[in-house]
């Protein structure tokens, strides 16, 4: 891990050969460092918004602009990653670039995919790196994987990253070091030859995921990095391939470009079939919409928030979280967006994933009664119901903000928000299918009865705050949500009874919000009794709570643009006066809620200001397209877990909303 020199500058422990830190007695601690130190130690990070994004849609990995890999996550998404960098620069990296040249002079995606290409000048050539993580015909014909629980497709992640370079012009060097650490860098990567040539090795750490490093080049082991160097005349190439699966990975160049052109045409295939306006914001939508079903866990249906955990909201802050599991209400509110583009199969795995989680748990014991699932605010992908949450101290964190933490205690919270978030997913996955299955029907139930038992009770609310719970409005308000989707579908069904009685209790749950949640000032406030703004309310016009053109809709939506704004960015909420157990710690502009204030500035007829907003905020997409959870409002820079399912599934809502309102 990384120590501070007096001089600022950035090295590892010498004294350490596993890179241990610096004793905790040092006056050179991270965690007691002075500012200016926090401040040299974030210089040696990559801003965040400048990390690429690959899938397979079973794992994922971030790539910083100098060619390496800085966070990879194996088996799965939640778990310690092999690849650290980029909470501590000393936690593992895998670099293929250039041996003189750490800043590219391009990178992209190909379009309509997620293979990136890297373009390299250096002072004697130029380079293309292009890397992808693949995605091939589904192979398992002869055997059945336990943890695969989904109807198979026809593709599948080949659990392998590629990475090829190519000299396009004069010659270059070309560097590989790979240094894989586990468990989050507390373990080094033990590595071995496997055969009779340096074109393949293997790790022997007993205890964690077996890797394989193959390809054109000659690696030497020197501790736990593998490095090589090759020089590339005009119209070379060369490759490496990081295995973690049991198929074979691909050996010769021949092999290496098929992967390519599969994965390729699974991301276009893709792509190809959801329903994108032609508009110059076509390409960002489609960079959104491959980017939340890259966020997708194949296996299971899973969806998740974000790749990464304990990127910083604030730097040097404590608003540090892992993201790296599916809330039910955002992988609702994605669904929801991935209809609009007529993308369906993911709500369908998604929806059976949720069954999986709640259906009865002990139906094959003799004589018992089987109970459902109780529906928590998130999950692991693999459908566990525990996400004990802990912190890191072994790491320095992303620019030095700490705590780095690991697990989510949000996990059970009650935030009756969730509840009509699933039951607007079913209902809009309903009204696209025109049919609702019983497994679907019996979480409807389950949804919108636990809504009602609870609606009058205080919660923790979206934004999921750790100090008292409150009468939130957006959580009675989804209660409202609930019944009266529920209600909706009940009808559909014919059980006019039980549609009977969640109808008269929505109408129950509206008229107590409109007589406790209106300020005096006459917007729709975060809390019962409360003069606060919140930005979640921006979401009463789209969830057609009342009508756009009623006043304290149109006053709820101008007053969140007036007095929780700071130009096109939007808070969440103001945290000197929002209890959220962090002692009202600062934070900056949530993203979702920018793109959440275009589409309410829709609804309410300000197309103009809308659009003004919407064009403020594609500007501040990443080179790549991407976006981060939060921005700051007086650089542009882009902080938080990254990228963020939640706002990109706001963006795309936002864009059509614009498109659709010209029209």
């Amino acid at each position: 891990m990384p120590a501070v020199q007096p001089n600022d500058a950035v090295i590892q422990n010498p004294s350490s050969p596993t890179g241990d830190p610096w004793p905790a007695t040092s006056p050179l601690d991270v965690a007691g460092a002075p500012e200016s130190l926090h401040w040299s130690l974030a210089s040696v990070f990559p801003p965040i918004a400048d990390y690429a994004f690959l899938s397979d849609c079973t794992n994922s990995c971030l790539v910083a602009p100098s060619g390496g890999i800085e966070w990879l996550c194996l088996p799965r998404p939640h778990d310690p990653s092999i690849f650290g960098a980029i909470l501590d620069r000393g936690a593992g990296s895998f670099r293929l670039a250039p041996s003189d040249s750490a800043v590219p002079a391009h990178r992209q995606y190909v379009p309509g995919t997620m293979v990136l290409a890297t373009t390299w000048q250096t002072r004697s050539g130029w380079l293309v790196v292009t890397d992808f993580m693949a995605v091939g015909p589904w192979g398992h014909d002869h055997d059945r994987p336990d943890s695969y629980r989904r109807t198979p497709s026809d593709f599948d992640a080949r659990r392998f990253l590629v990475r090829s370079a190519t000299c396009v012009h004069g010659s270059v060097d070309v560097l590989l070091n790979c240094e894989p650490s586990f468990d989050y860098g507390r373990a080094d990567a033990h590595w071995e030859y496997e055969g009779d040539t340096y074109g393949r090795v293997v790790t022997g750490n007993p205890d964690f995921t077996r890797l394989t490093l193959n390809g054109d080049m000659k690696f030497g082991i020197e501790g736990r990095a593998v490095r090589a160097r090759q020089r590339l005349s005009e119209g070379q190439s060369t490759f490496v391939v990081l295995s973690w699966g049991d198929g074979e990975p691909p050996t010769t160049r021949v092999q290496v470009d098929a992967n390519h052109a599969e994965t390729s045409r699974f991301w276009r295939d893709w792509i190809d079939g959801g329903h994108f306006p032609d508009h110059p914001w076509r390409e960002l939508l489609q960079r959104s919409a491959l980017t939340l079903k890259g966020l997708t866990f194949a296996p299971t249906g899973a969806m998740l928030a974000a790749p990464t955990t304990s990127l910083p909201e604030e730097p040097g802050g404590q608003r540090n979280w892992d993201y790296r599991y599916t809330w039910i209400r955002d992988a609702a509110f994605t669904l929801r967006s991935l209809h609009t583009l007529g993308f369906s199969t993911e709500a369908d795995d998604f929806l059976a994933f949720l069954g999986d989680v709640l259906e009865p748990k002990n139906v094959d014991v003799p004589g018992s009664i089987p109970e459902r699932g109780t529906l928590q605010v998130l999950y692991p992908v693999d459908g566990a119901t525990k996400v004990p949450e802990s912190e890191l101290e072994h790491l320095t964190g992303y620019g030095g903000s700490r705590p780095v933490r690991v697990g989510n205690a949000a996990y059970d919270q009650i935030q009756l928000d969730a509840l009509g978030a699933i039951v607007d997913c079913i209902f809009e996955h309903t009204r696209s299918r025109d049919s609702l299955s019983e497994r679907s029907w019996r979480m409807v139930v389950q949804a919108v009865e636990t809504a009602l038992d609870g609606w009058r009770d205080v919660d923790r609310g979206i934004w999921e705050v750790r100090g008292e719970p409150q009468h939130f409005t957006f959580s009675k308000v989804m209660c409202w949500v609930a019944a009266d989707r529920g209600a909706r579908l009940a009808a559909l069904r014919g059980e006019t009874g039980r549609a009977d009685r969640w109808w008269n209790n929505a109408k129950e749950i509206h008229a107590d919000i409109c007589a406790n949640a209106v300020s005096d000032q006459g917007f729709f406030a975060q809390s019962y009794g409360s003069d606060d703004l919140d930005a979640s309310l921006l979401l009463l016009p789209t969830l057609r709570f009342l009508p756009p053109e009623d006043a304290r809709i149109r006053a709820t939506v101008l007053a969140i643009a007036s007095d929780l704004s700071d130009g096109a960015f939007v808070y969440r909420y103001h945290p000197k006066s929002t209890d959220d157990g962090l002692g009202g710690q600062p934070e900056n502009s949530f993203t979702a809620c920018s793109f959440w204030l275009v589409s309410a500035l829709v609804e309410i007829g300000e197309l103009d200001r809308a659009r003004t907003q919407c064009e403020k905020l594609v500007s501040t997409a990443s080179v790549l397209g991407l976006y981060g959870e939060e921005i700051d409002p007086t650089t542009a820079r882009h902080l938080g877990n990254f990228p963020q399912a939640l706002t990109h599934l706001a963006l795309i809502s936002a864009l059509l909303d614009v498109i659709a309102a010209e029209k």
